[in-house]
């Protein structure tokens, strides 16, 4: 069962005190071989995944964690090249690794063998909604109306993401949703995408709030949908989805795990870790202000949150005819 975001929860139970947070010190039993571990990021610097978690490093390092965390960004292949280092590290708590959805996504479309299901699920940390982008020479100012103009124009409408991960899917149930159909153009990450919207080499493209607000703002870029329930409070002026006849919310779960085969202890110690940083109220104003929120799931929940989500994924992947895996 997925736990609901946690100040829900502290709001509920009254117990906003408890956001206080206290020094990080190393669980019971927990033998990690290293005084500063890597925290492998499969992104480039500066983009919305790598300012996210570099903000939990900062946070849990400064409250005493053990060991303290180092950043590593492994860019390249759609996150994949990261993904392959954090696989073969030792399982000594040493070494963690940056996820979302991408390591499904990349999957299910046969970029690379193996899933989440590679590595021991600690806990997710965030959720950012996804907007969908247009450069401003377009002649659609909302998803109805480029909807519209896909029809007018199959497989001619230059989507920007990245192959195989979240941007891309995001798309591909923005199709399936609608009956329409683009053309795909891949991009590395969410700095490379937005490059190419602010230079109008393509049409669309998935972006995200903490990217995109000030272009938004200053009319360099459209946003013509967000993936939220409800509109986000930052750009009140941007249906949902939903709003717009298309009934998907989505968002970029991002959390963190450990090699396979990390003993139980020591996956146990960083989820003490992560709780005590989701606690922290100068974290979450911090998460905010990047146009995420903060969503803390861990441990078996975790786990159940992936498998669902893989379940769920894998069968509209299929249903698009991206799914590239041969089932044993």
């Amino acid at each position: 069962m997925k736990i609901p975001f946690l100040r829900s929860i502290l709001a509920a139970t009254g117990v906003a005190a408890v956001l206080a947070l206290s020094p990080v010190g190393p669980a019971q039993a927990a033998d990690i071989p290293c005084s500063t571990a890597k925290l492998i990021v499969p992104w480039g610097a500066g983009g919305g995944t790598d300012v996210l978690f570099r903000i939990f490093a900062e946070t849990a390092n400064k409250h005493g964690a053990e060991p303290q965390l180092q950043v590593v960004n492994i860019g390249g292949q759609g996150g994949n090249k990261g993904a392959k280092e954090a696989r073969k590290a030792k399982a000594d708590g040493c070494t963690l690794f940056a996820i979302h959805q991408s390591a499904i996504t990349s999957y299910l479309t046969g970029r690379v063998d193996f899933t989440w299901d590679a590595f021991e699920p600690v806990a997710m940390l965030t959720r950012t909604p996804l907007i969908v982008g247009a450069n401003p020479d377009v002649p659609y100012s909302n998803v109805k109306e480029l909807v519209s103009e896909a029809n007018d124009r199959p497989g001619e409408v230059l989507a920007g993401g990245t192959l195989g991960s979240t941007s891309h899917f995001f798309f591909l149930l923005i199709e399936d949703a609608t009956d329409v159909k683009l053309k795909h153009i891949s991009y590395d990450g969410t700095r490379q995408r937005m490059t190419a919207l602010l230079a109008k080499n393509i049409e669309i493209g998935e972006i995200n709030l903490a990217a995109a607000k000030k272009y938004i703002q200053t009319n360099e870029l459209k946003a013509l949908g967000i993936s939220t329930a409800e509109r986000h409070p930052d750009i009140p002026d941007v249906a949902t989805l939903q709003e717009q006849g298309i009934d998907i919310v989505y968002g970029t779960d991002r959390g963190i795990m450990l090699p396979k085969g990390t003993p139980k202890e020591i996956v146990d110690h960083y989820v003490q870790i992560l709780e005590k940083v989701a606690k922290d109220s100068a974290y979450i104003k911090a998460i905010e202000a990047k146009g995420s929120s903060v969503e803390f799931t861990p441990g078996d929940a975790y786990r159940d949150y992936f498998d669902e989500t893989f379940t769920k994924w894998k069968a509209i992947a299929e249903k698009v005819g991206v799914y590239k895996q041969k089932d044993s």
